[in-house]
């Protein structure tokens, strides 16, 4: 296991923990019903569920498919290394987990910019364990999470690589340059990598979810919901999996959603570099 640090380079954002305002990952883990969190992000995350209720409903079938996910890249798509970025705080059974039941020898890169997470991530993992990397760095500067040195520890970008983008690239702006900045992720993987993504839309409820994403504009990143079309966009030319892109719980569920279930927003697919 190797230990986390910020190198790469990367100065888009401080590497410390600010406790004045929500941060997307402990509010996750507030949704999720984990204790790991600030009374500023309970807060915002009770905000949240006043105006999207399904949020928690939501927030745990986003985590069953990351889980399906990866057990379909590890398990039919052979792939043994992952990198997961925006990682969020840990939540049983973790991605390392779900692939090394497959895979024992299945490496994992985590990558999250909340020290917190980084924190919690640790001291889950043994200290013998030198196939999982947990690093402090930034979505947003994706050439410093490919340079990073603890992750090239981990990861060998010549072999095949699930790069997981779970719930994290809605909180990118358009000012971030999402697409260029996923378009940098995935050219760096060889033939045989799969993207996993999941992301959070407007387009299943009648007021677009606009006021519960407006919760995260104090927030340390906002949410930009966006449409169907926009988010199959940051899969370029990989070859999505069937179903393709759709909602969380429609891709290959284990069971139907409960009859009177909300409609959860949240789109998630995988797709596969062939070329």
């Amino acid at each position: 296991m190797t230990t986390p640090g910020q190198g790469g380079g990367s100065d888009v954002r401080p590497f410390a923990i600010d406790t004045s305002k929500p941060h997307p990952a402990r509010m996750y883990d507030y949704f999720l019903g984990g204790k790991d969190n600030y009374e500023v992000d309970r807060e915002a995350a009770e905000q949240f569920i006043a105006v999207a209720p399904e949020v928690r409903d939501g927030v745990r079938a986003n985590r069953r498919f990351l889980q399906r996910a990866v057990r379909h890249v590890v398990g039919e798509g052979g792939v043994r290394q992952i990198l997961d970025i925006g990682t969020g705080l840990p939540t049983e059974p973790n991605v390392h987990q779900v692939a090394r039941a497959i895979a024992p020898s299945t490496r994992v890169a985590y990558v999250d910019n909340d020290p917190i997470v980084s924190t919690h991530s640790m001291a889950l993992l043994d200290d013998a364990d030198t196939a999982t990397s947990v690093v402090l760095a930034d979505l947003r500067d994706p050439r410093a999470v490919l340079e990073h040195p603890e992750i090239r520890e981990v990861i060998d970008f010549a072999e095949p690589v699930a790069l997981l983008l779970v719930a994290v690239v809605h909180f990118l702006a358009d000012a971030d340059d999402p697409y260029g900045v996923v378009a940098t992720l995935r050219e760096a993987l060889p033939p045989g990598s799969y993207l996993v993504l999941s992301h959070a839309t407007g387009d299943v409820h009648e007021d677009g979810r606009e006021d519960a994403a407006k919760v995260y504009n104090r927030a340390t990143a906002t949410m930009n919901l966006r449409t169907h079309a926009e988010v199959t966009g940051f899969f370029g030319d990989f070859t999505l999996v069937p179903p393709g892109l759709v909602k969380v719980t429609d891709w290959h569920p284990e069971q139907p959603p409960a009859p009177g279930a909300p409609p959860i927003g949240i789109y998630g697919g995988v797709a596969r570099k062939d070329s």
